[in-house]
């Protein structure tokens, strides 16, 4: 396995593919930033972990530096799974020929901004050219794979841990300060211009959402905390950012309502966690999220504050439609994949690059 710096979905769907493979009884080695290594407890997990460096923006020295740790990683394994394109696209430069047969899952569409859309487009276009299959977390990143030339290309699959509520709902709208009767609404994710946290400020001012309506509550850190706080000041809106959690399972549980107001996901593994504890679901109509609910939520634009806003207050308002919905996810979510489902699909990966480059050594 091959990462760099990841949030918490792509380093906990690595460290889960980790923890499956090596209880199936194979050798892991996990090549990553230390940091990553440390907060995903991947040696715990059972790999063997080789520290390298890889960061947000292209270094020159550092990244031959991290060709030439990967090489010798390298040459002792039987195939590589790189996780995201820069992780990708310097395990293509750190291949000997076609050897070890490559793997690279995609977990992001292109980020915002023209240089760092740039950069991600090449990246990208080195993957699809360089590996054996590329998998994508959504249909639109395979078709994106497909367009630039990717020799082989298929759906991955991401699922969300099983971790459960441990405290009661009474308790967590205890501590969260909330009324009786008041709704609460939670809303995970890192506070990055992706996760659509300002869209959703914009929403509640759109539906001129007050205290008296509900508590907004968004679990998670990131650089747009402090313009986040500041809009949510600016407007008095009874919104509150929760930071760092080790407690989402709790909050979804307790909530009235949970919401995405993404621009872009994947397979929302936090969403997967919503629908595992019965939440009604708000979302907007991004990447993997309508293949991940399949009618279990209530989708929008994605860009259209107003929609989300009106979808957010007729879901406060509307217990009926709440019960539906809360009866959906539990359904919806007996049907998701499992850890040991993703682990024989990434064997079956594995062994579809081997032949690739089997195939094309006899050519």
């Amino acid at each position: 396995m091959v990462t760099g710096v990841v949030a918490g979905g792509v380093g906990r769907h690595v460290e889960q593919l980790t923890r499956s493979l090596v209880g199936l009884g194979h050798s892991v080695v996990v090549a990553s930033p230390p940091v990553v290594a440390s907060r995903f407890r991947l040696v715990e997990a059972g790999a063997q972990h080789v520290p390298l460096e890889i960061g947000s923006r292209p270094l020159p020295q550092r990244d031959r530096r991290t060709v030439t740790a990967l090489r010798e990683a390298m040459g002792e394994v039987d195939v590589v799974h790189a996780h995201g394109v820069r992780a990708g696209a310097l395990s293509v430069l750190a291949r000997t020929g076609d050897l070890p047969p490559l793997v690279v899952t995609t977990h992001n569409a292109a980020p915002e901004g023209r240089l760092a859309a740039v950069v991600h487009w090449n990246l990208d276009r080195v993957v699809c050219r360089g590996a054996d299959l590329v998998l994508g977390v959504s249909e639109d990143l395979c078709e994106v794979a497909r367009e630039r030339g990717a020799r082989d290309v298929d759906t991955a699959i991401v699922p969300a841990a099983t971790a459960r509520p441990s405290r009661e709902r009474a308790d967590v709208r205890q501590e969260l300060g909330l009324e009786d009767g008041t709704p609460l609404a939670v809303a995970v994710g890192r506070l990055a211009p992706q996760k659509g946290f300002d869209r959703l400020l914009d929403a509640l001012v759109a539906a001129g959402t007050t205290s008296e309506d509900a508590l907004v509550v968004i679990a998670g850190e990131g650089p747009q905390a402090e313009a986040l706080q500041r809009r949510i000041d600016r407007a008095d809106l009874p919104v509150v950012l929760l930071g760092h959690r080790t407690d989402v399972p709790d909050l979804l549980a307790s909530a009235d309502v949970v919401v995405s107001a993404a621009r872009w996901e994947g397979q929302p593994v936090w969403l997967q966690e919503a629908l595992s504890v019965g939440a009604p679901v708000v979302a907007t109509d991004v990447g993997g999220t309508e293949q991940v609910l399949d009618g279990a939520g209530l989708l929008v634009p994605a860009d259209d504050p107003d929609a989300l806003g009106a979808a957010i207050t007729a879901l406060l308002q509307d217990q009926v439609l709440r019960a539906d919905l809360r009866a959906k996810a539990l359904v919806r979510a007996a049907e998701l994949p499992t850890a040991e489902d993703a682990a024989q699909a990434a064997l079956t990966a594995y062994r579809r690059a081997l032949a690739s480059t089997e195939s094309r050594d006899v050519d």
